[in-house]
């Protein structure tokens, strides 16, 4: 699956959340490291949701950049 991030940058790191997932989040002192981070996340999040008999949501979410 491929699921949609939104990552912001914050005062003093970077921080990302799943919208299709909600909960999932993670934070980093770069870019990169929140990506990794966020990616263990979402691992992290599905294998609970499993574990407890819950649906795994589907990505329904898109991402695109908009330039003006």
């Amino acid at each position: 699956m491929r699921y949609a991030i939104v990552i912001e940058k914050t005062e003093g790191n970077y921080s990302a959340y799943v919208p299709d997932l909600p909960g999932c989040v993670a934070t980093g002192d770069s870019v990169a490291a929140v990506e990794a981070e966020i990616r263990e996340a979402i691992r992290f999040h599905i294998d609970g949701l499993k574990e407890d008999g819950l649906p795994v949501p589907a990505p329904t979410s898109l991402a695109e950049y908009i330039e003006t």
